[in-house]
């Protein structure tokens, strides 16, 4: 089978691979849209040890079941594969499951015509459906997690909140319309990238924000939401959020810089780690994309896989103007 191969630092290469071999309880799947995610960018730079050439990246798929229980099927994958017995999966969240794996990082990845996974991963696409938009999932649940962690400790209700968004990637952007949609008092959005900063502004009502404009003294926010997790990132989080206030901190961009410990103790800011998300949180983003809860998702732009090295390449470059990267791997079956 062609599969997009993680083959070294800054190269990812189109080859022939090994055909898959499912496991006893696997799904054989053909894969028909698979996001970039920005993991899949830190790897191809070579920032993350976890994830080691050669190696097919890529996690956030749509695909058709070859072989399995329901054959012909449309499903999104859940790229996490946990134990299911731990404590932490018995208790509904997975993804702290400490067995826990994913495509695309230590087992093969998404970016190929075919792949094996467990069945109980797989979740029922709406027929009417485009694929490209069953893409939006995994990073939609992304976000959809890190608000659901944040409204368990903010003092108002997320109607009554004013929140900030860090990056306008598609987990940064998602998230934004998922706060407009639970129907958040303001929302903005700061991105350094002009090009998707136009894309926002075309394609919702979301403010967006140059941080190199943006005013700290006039920054109140209840809520913060890093999607990028840099050292200068979170300090803008920390100067934007207001007394009271909670970060949610998603992004793993690097782990470096000081945070301000005195500023969140002495006007009691909460700071919460999001990782990943949970079998509903997929199950209820994949339902709200399908009812066009979160507006026009018509700013994902779609490629090839044969054409994956370049869009790596214009990605990093800062020449995408699009909030994430779909690549088409098979033709859409909807």
């Amino acid at each position: 089978m062609k599969a997009l191969v993680y083959t070294a630092n800054q190269e990812v290469t189109y080859r022939d691979e090994p055909e898959p071999q499912p496991r006893p309880g696997d799904a054989l799947v053909a894969i028909h849209s698979v996001g970039i995610c920005g993991s899949d960018m830190h790897a191809w730079l070579g920032h993350d040890s976890r994830r080691v050439p050669p190696l097919i990246l890529g996690h956030e798929a749509v695909g058709t079941v070859l072989e399995g229980s329901n054959p012909g099927s449309r499903v999104v994958l859940n790229p996490l594969v946990t134990c299911g017995a731990c404590r932490d999966c018995l208790d509904g969240r997975q993804n702290l499951c400490a067995q826990r794996d994913l495509i695309g990082m230590y087992r093969p990845g998404a970016f190929a015509e075919r792949i094996a996974i467990p069945e109980r991963n797989l979740i029922p696409v709406p027929g009417d459906m485009p694929t490209s938009l069953a893409a939006l999932t995994e990073p939609g649940a992304t976000a959809l997690h890190a608000i659901t962690l944040a409204e368990r400790v903010l003092a108002r209700p997320v109607s009554e909140a004013r929140a900030l968004v860090i990056g306008a990637g598609s987990v940064g952007l998602l998230a934004a319309l998922l706060l407009r949609d639970k129907g958040a008092a303001s929302v903005s959005i700061v991105e350094t990238n002009a090009l998707r900063r136009d894309t926002v502004t075309h394609h919702s009502d979301i403010d967006t924000i140059d941080p190199a404009e943006i005013s700290l003294e006039n920054s109140a926010h209840d809520l913060v939401i890093d999607a990028v997790g840099g050292a200068v990132t979170r300090n803008t989080a920390m100067a934007t959020v207001r007394p009271g206030g909670v970060i949610m901190h998603i992004g793993l961009m690097d782990s470096g810089g000081e945070l301000d410990t005195r500023r969140m103790t002495l006007q009691e800011i909460t700071m919460i780690g999001c990782y990943t998300y949970t079998p509903l949180d997929l199950r209820v983003t994949l339902d709200k994309l399908h009812h066009g809860s979160l507006g026009d998702l018509s700013w994902i732009e779609t490629r090839p896989l044969a054409d994956g090295a370049n869009a790596f390449r214009d990605l990093h470059a800062g020449r995408c103007a699009a909030p994430k990267v779909v690549l088409t791997v098979q033709p859409d079956a909807a």
